[in-house]
């Protein structure tokens, strides 16, 4: 039987990348033109795959909205194949739900054109995530693709027994840390072994006496996949001559112009029992470490933050409130959060959030950002009034101003939060707008107190009164402008349990409130004490912490580390010989911000010394093009002082401590990490990914030779062992690193390069991140090993804050304090709670952070038993059981 070979044409569209967007995009515009005459005029063109991602044709239709018949002819004639996917994510640098949503909006896509090919793609995602086969299962998708991860040997070398990373064929199974296996199907020779395909017959041998061997070499069956295109690549428009070509000089094979969908089904059927398995994240761990690219975690950091922001606004805040508002309502806002998703979705393709483009992309990022979170801010507003106005404050005193704190995480609870609570207002229809704020300036102001929905008095600091411009925007009328009188008040909120709320009052004080004894133990040697923690700030800057818990101390907490960078967007690449600059034993500036019952604030400043750049022979290495590996530039000799602000916050019954860092980078070609020492001796750590709280070794593979070993993380690290650990969290800072030295986590803050990098000179000077820059992050304790996912849920509760909002003294069918859903189970993540597309459900979604079986129970007041979905949110069969699996990802639905 001869052997058959599968040409699929494609081209890899990055939407933004060594090029402006719009340079792109006019280039794509171009390609669908040829393409689409390819399909009307070749009849034996079989198809084109688009790369996996709808956007593409939003993108086409945009500029030729005339070709929307012709597009949509050729998607119901085969011969353009598209979805499954809205764009094409880095999938470890956005949320668990963010690679949910790309599914779920490349679905309602794919459904407007025709079918969408059954294949998870992941063509040059920087890493795939462990959780892929299970995702892919709960998608429908019994496949995934993809160009990175695995070392491919070729059949004909020993795979050796300790190497999980590796693989003889290019096919092979994927198994997951659940359990659930999809194929896998590597781009062994990449996504380009069969582009421009000669079409001349000497041309034509010598290409296929060469690609024929390159793919035979990984094939695990008689079915050889050729992918005709590459990173933008123009379609061949003799694709077909080139194919009746090479069936006539290679009769021993037989050359098709195919589709994914034929070549799976053929190979699936002949595909041997055996061709290996790999298991979770693949991340080529056992290459030499240079080329993972996990140091995009944190180039342009600026841009990671403000993800993390707008996925927390949209995930956590607007979508649970709009939830919780439709029992009120009745109305969902479908296209708005739609609209906003598909503004974020556009930052998330690999060389956007990895932040590895030139300049002019990631100014484009940034408006992108502002819109998602504004549409999210306004959807979480509305939501607000409407569920505020339905709570009952009768039981409020008549001269007080209640206002309502909502926990929209999946969490119990505890924060410090700040709110302006109005306290007079003046129209403008009222006087004259300098006047009506003088009045209000110079009125009394009573001193007030806080109570909860119980009439308990709460702690709280309630600053002098301030009267400042505001306005209205009425539904049904025009704009009301106003004066208005404030007072702002910061007080701690404990333990209100997810998806909660709870009624508070400010109100004129009746009784003198007595004073609680503060945290700060010690005012000349700042040592901090509460419930948890004993805390003893050091002359260097730096902390020792006493975990009450487990009797363990932890020293040199807070060191700073700086250190020069001469690799690019992608790579880190210290100097070589270079050492790193440490904050160690230089006197730091200590003072207290805050001394009350139930918070203390310290402000530790410490100065650096550190070189403003590297050398002026970096800027030769990069314009000829020196790989980064073999660069001799070291760091300049003169030194600038880099003053480095850190506020720590103790909060009373806490183990987590709280970090605002600020500074001023005028420095280039470095990067700056805060270390934690743990002194904890273990070979693994854990670490927050997609759906998965990853275990990952602490030490590298034997072929590695990157002296780094950087790794992606969203909300936390930790380090434990049987009877103590340390879980390091942050907002926006998806790098860090496991030191050998006494275990430490270094947490990656700041890197800045000049260039972007791979395959060429593209300089980029926003890159360096000069500026003012603010960083948020904290640090946890815990005693025996099972007590770290208490930590866990902290920090997934820290990204996610309260949300408040002031309201009067009224009725309504609301409770001044209950729980909208209640979700039971230690080890339960919760990731989503929202309406289905057709609101006939309420959707509540997450995962086992554990490896072994937890108990979880979900219900909602007055809803009949839930029923479970897949991650496309499609009613399953079975009943949901109260036991869920290890690292099970579950979706469960309410009827509406």
């Amino acid at each position: 039987m001869k052997k058959k070979v599968y040409i699929i044409s494609h081209s890899h569209w990055d939407r933004e990348w060594y090029m402006p967007y719009e340079q792109h995009h006019m280039r794509l515009v171009e390609l669908m033109d040829d393409v689409l005459d390819l399909a009307e005029h070749d009849p034996d063109f079989d198809s084109f795959h688009l790369d996996g991602q709808t956007i593409i044709l939003d993108d086409y239709v945009q500029v030729r909205p005339e070709q929307k018949a012709a597009l949509q002819k050729a998607i119901t004639d085969g011969k353009l194949r598209i979805g499954p996917f809205y764009i094409l994510q880095d999938d470890f640098l956005i949320s668990s739900e963010s690679n949910v949503r790309n599914m779920l909006i490349g679905k309602k896509e794919s459904e407007k054109w025709g079918p969408a090919v059954k294949l998870g793609y992941f063509p040059d995602t920087f890493g795939n995530m462990g959780q892929t086969p299970q995702m892919m299962k709960q998608a429908g998708l019994e496949a995934a693709a993809f160009g990175r991860g695995v070392k491919p040997v070729g059949f004909n070398n020993e795979v050796l027994d300790d190497e999980n990373y590796t693989s003889q064929y290019s096919e092979m199974w994927w198994e997951g840390p659940d359990g659930s296996t999809v194929l896998g199907l590597l781009f062994a020779n990449w996504y380009s072994n069969g582009n421009e395909i000669p079409a001349e017959k000497e041309a034509a041998l010598q290409f296929w006496t060469q690609k024929l061997v390159e793919v035979e070499k990984f094939a695990s069956t008689d079915h050889l996949l050729m992918m005709n295109g590459v990173d933008h690549q123009p379609v061949q428009k003799d694709i077909t001559k080139a194919i009746a070509l090479a069936n006539e000089l290679f009769p021993d094979y037989e050359f098709i112009h195919s589709n994914f969908d034929e070549y799976l089904t053929q190979m699936g059927q002949d595909l041997p029992e055996k061709v290996g398995t790999v298991h979770g994240e693949l991340t080529s761990q056992e290459t030499d470490g240079w080329y993972t690219l996990a140091n995009t975690a944190s180039a342009r950091v600026y841009l990671k933050q403000w993800n993390t922001k707008v996925e927390r606004q949209l995930e956590n805040v607007t979508e649970p409130l709009a939830a919780m508002a439709y029992d009120l309502t009745k109305a969902y806002p479908h296209d708005q959060l739609d609209y906003a998703w598909k503004m974020l979705l556009q930052n998330h393709p690999h060389d956007s959030i990895c932040g590895c483009s030139v300049d002019e992309v990631h100014r484009e990022m940034i408006p992108r950002f502002e819109k998602a979170n504004e549409v999210g801010k306004f959807l979480a507003e509305e939501a607000l009034m409407h569920l505020t106005e339905a709570v009952n404050t009768e039981k409020c005193s008549k001269n007080s101003y209640p206002f309502v704190v909502f926990n929209t995480s999946g969490y119990e609870k505890s924060e410090i939060v700040k709110i302006k609570v109005e306290i007079a207002r003046k129209p403008f229809k009222n006087g004259i707008p300098h006047e009506l704020f003088r009045e209000l300036a110079e009125s009394d102001t009573p001193i007030f107190e806080v109570v909860g929905s119980d009439g308990q008095i709460i702690p709280a600091m309630i600053s002098k009164p301030e009267v400042s411009f505001g306005y209205d925007l009425p539904k049904d009328r025009f704009r009301i402008p106003y004066m208005a009188k404030y007072v702002e008040v910061e007080m701690a909120i404990n333990n209100i349990p997810a998806f909660s709320w709870e009624t508070f009052a400010l109100q004129e004080a009746k009784t003198q409130i007595k004073e609680s004894a503060s945290m700060i133990k010690d005012t000349e040697k700042y040592v901090l004490e509460n419930n948890c923690l004993i805390v003893t700030i050091n002359e260097d800057g730096t902390i020792n912490v006493l975990d009450k818990s487990s009797d363990r101390e932890y020293n040199k907490l807070l060191t700073i580390e700086d250190t020069g960078d001469i690799g690019n967007e992608y790579i880190f690449k210290q100097p070589e010989g270079a050492k790193p600059m440490m904050s160690s034993d230089l006197p730091a500036e200590i003072s207290i911000v805050k001394n009350e019952s139930f918070v203390a604030q310290i402000r530790i400043i410490q100065r650096i010394l550190i070189p403003e750049a590297a050398e002026d022979l970096l800027e030769q290495e990069q314009k000829a093009v020196v790989d980064f590996r073999y660069r001799v530039s070291g760091r300049s000799s003169k030194m600038k002082e880099l003053t480095i602000e850190t506020l720590l916050t103790m909060e009373k019954d806490s183990a987590r401590l709280g970090f605002e860092t600020t500074f001023d980078n005028q420095m280039k070609d470095h990067r700056l990490r805060m270390l934690f020492p743990t002194g904890i001796k273990t070979d693994t750590h854990e670490a927050d990914s997609i759906y998965e709280v990853v275990t990952r070794p602490n030490q590298v593979s034997k072929s590695w030779e990157n002296p780094t070993n950087p790794q992606h993380q969203h909300a936390f690290v930790n380090i434990h062992d049987e009877k103590s650990g340390m879980t390091v969290s942050n907002f926006g800072l998806n790098e860090y690193e496991i030191l050998p030295e006494n275990n430490t986590i270094a947490l990656t803050l700041l890197r800045a390069v000049g260039e972007m990098g791979d395959w060429g000179y593209f300089p980029t000077p926003e890159a360096q991140c000069l500026g003012q820059h603010t960083f948020y992050y904290g640090v946890d304790f815990h005693g025996e090993a099972a007590a770290r996912y208490a930590t866990y849920r902290r920090a997934y509760a820290a990204q996610i804050p309260f949300s408040v909002r002031q309201t009067s003294r009224h009725g309504g069918q609301l409770k001044m304090k209950d729980t909208y859903l209640t979700v039971e189970g230690d080890t339960f993540a919760v990731t989503a709670v929202k309406n289905s597309e057709d609101d006939h459900t309420l959707v509540v979604r997450g995962f086992n952070m554990s490896k072994d079986q937890c108990n979880l129970e979900v219900s909602k007041n007055n809803s009949e038993e839930p029923y479970l979905l897949n991650l496309l949110e499609e009613r399953q069969s079975g009943k949901v059981v109260q036991t869920l699996n290890a690292y099970e990802i579950r979706t469960i639905g309410f009827d509406r």
